[in-house]
């Protein structure tokens, strides 16, 4: 390194261009020795100064409780929602979810709105559409003058793969109850042309996808990682969050869902299908264009949703907190009494890189950035593909991390015919990697994976918990459909929420949720990795590099 230095130092001023490679190749050499030095005063500031970052660290507000809201610049961002913990429930398993499904769905009078990557075409998925069926039949039976209205976003190449697909499912909906029922079928702007020509089904799906889950009924909302399909509702673990009686933010995730619908293909009854008069076209249209309206669309979701509650929170909070200090203290039972206060806020995450939005990839950079000496972040994928960024943090910061992430067995592309068969070894590929990296800098202590096992069973969860340093149950937690890779930072539309809490009862239900999903598993050493089923093939390593970007 230092010779390379020197002759840098040497090369006449008239061949910067050699002599700036060389500073590099020097500096490359060097940098195992001095990685970590160098990388955490820069990685410190690397999220505030990512363009186009507005986040700036607000003061929290005099008027509202302390704690958990040092977190209170999300709100700088998005939306924030205050709520009552008694009002979420954290769910534990796939039969629970599909159970709650169902009955969410029979008993909804307004509306139903559902957000997946697909819906499947086994008898499951089929009793699902039933359910839909008898509720709207009842509906309208009802003849109310709020008929129940029913909005499906999927995506359009993953909901269209195969003969009977999510469309054929979905059609008999649209047929018998065409007033009521939307279906709409998200297609990526990258994916057009020669592109769209030449990959066939299923290796479309690799350029970007609609891969927000949210299931609303009513005012009732479930978020999770979990598809609509039989093994997301039997043996595939994943994650998901009930937010009951909550009209705000069943509000918003509904204007999200119309806001991509309508930049969306609309499913016809004939099983065709079209645009809304006016919109352009995702992939025969201008690519520009279509991104600044999806842009526009959902960023009016977002910013008029954070202004509504604003001066919801001015109306109900400070207004009447400033006035009451004229009040005597016994008179503060009055039928005139301001809300209780929250001991719970979820803040809502985009994250849609195609329309140039990237709140939930700056709100995560953030928090791994501020996480303290001796907080824990407990961080579960079920596709360990960090991005580098989310790399760097972590190996750069100092927070304690606990990575939860599939053994090779419960991968969802174990066993499957093909080159797909191959991916979860190209994991074990990008986790040895990892792994080795920690190794290298000492960090095993600080950084450690983990892998989840459970016979008979895939691995889908994801998200993250962070305990602040001396607490031993979280305050923070993000929950949603990002893996925290490539993916979903750059191709495919992502939603999650962070739910931040004071209250103990909540907290225990989010420490319970991590413990329950880190007992199954093992942690990961040296001699994982000399196990018979890690065994990497020559050619899946040198294809990995080409190709992680894509899965």
């Amino acid at each position: 390194a230092e010779l390379w230095r020197r002759l840098a130092a040497w090369l006449p001023r008239g061949r910067p261009g050699l002599a700036a490679l060389l500073g590099r190749l020097s500096d490359r050499l060097s940098w195992g020795r001095d990685r970590r030095a160098r990388r955490s005063s820069w990685l410190l500031l690397a999220p505030l100064l990512t363009p186009p970052v507005p986040v700036i660290t607000a003061m929290p507000c005099s008027l509202c409780p302390e704690g958990a809201h040092r977190f209170q610049w999300i709100r700088n961002l998005v939306p924030e929602f205050g709520i009552s913990s008694s009002h979420v429930k954290v769910l534990s398993s796939p039969a629970e979810f599909y159970e709650l499904l169902k009955v969410q769905i029979k008993t909804a009078k307004q509306r139903v709105v559902m957000a997946s990557l697909y819906l499947g075409t086994g008898i499951l998925e089929q009793e699902l559409v039933n359910c839909l069926e008898e509720t709207l039949e009842k509906s309208l039976q009802a003849n109310e003058s709020a008929n129940l209205r029913v909005s499906i976003l999927l995506d359009y190449t993953r909901g269209s793969r195969g003969r009977k697909n999510s469309r054929t499912m979905l059609i008999p909906l649209l047929q018998r109850f065409p007033e009521q029922v939307r279906v709409s079928l998200f297609h990526t702007p990258n994916l057009r042309g020669l592109l769209k020509l030449l990959i066939p089904e299923r290796f479309n799906e690799t350029i970007g996808l609609q891969h927000i889950k949210v299931y609303l009924f009513d005012d009732n909302v479930i978020l999770s990682g979990a598809n609509l399909s039989d093994l997301y509702f039997t043996n595939r673990q994943d994650r998901y969050v009930l937010l009951q009686d909550s009209p705000e933010i069943a509000d918003f995730f509904t204007e999200l869902v119309d806001a991509i619908g309508d930049v969306s293909l609309q499913l016809q009854q004939d099983d065709t299908v079209q645009m809304m008069e006016g919109m352009v076209h995702p992939y025969q249209g201008d690519r520009v264009a279509y991104c600044k309206i999806a842009n526009r669309r959902v960023m009016e979701v977002i910013n008029s949703a954070r202004t509504r509650q604003e001066l919801l929170h001015t109306k109900t909070f400070h207004s009447s907190q400033e006035g009451s200090s004229l009040l005597p203290q016994e008179g503060s039972q009055t039928s005139g009494d301001p809300k209780p206060e929250p001991d719970t806020w979820i803040y809502p995450l985009i994250q849609m890189k195609p329309f140039g939005i990237q709140i939930d990839e700056i709100v995560t950079e953030t928090l791994l950035t501020e996480a303290e000496r001796d907080a824990r972040i407990y961080l579960t994928t079920g596709y360990f593909n960090l991005t580098q960024a989310y790399m760097d943090l972590i190996l750069g910061t100092r927070a304690e991390y606990r990575i939860l992430l599939a053994s090779p067995e419960v991968n969802g592309f174990f066993g499957a015919k093909g080159v797909a068969g191959a991916i979860p070894s190209a994991y074990v590929y990008i986790e040895h990697q990892f792994y080795s990296e920690v190794c290298c800098l000492h960090q095993q202590e600080r950084v450690q994976l983990q892998e989840y096992s459970r016979a008979g069973w895939t691995f889908h969860a994801k998200g993250l918990w962070l305990y602040l340093a001396g607490s031993n149950l979280p305050c923070l937690t993000l929950i949603g459909s990002p893996n925290f890779g490539y993916r979903s930072v750059h191709r495919d539309l992502e939603a999650q929420v962070a739910i931040v809490t004071e209250n103990k009862a909540l907290q225990q239900q989010l420490h319970q949720e991590q413990e329950q999903l880190y007992l199954c598993s093992d942690v990961v050493s040296s001699s994982t990795f000399e196990q018979p089923n890690r065994y990497v093939k020559l050619w899946v390593k040198l294809v990995t590099p080409l190709i992680k970007n894509f899965f």
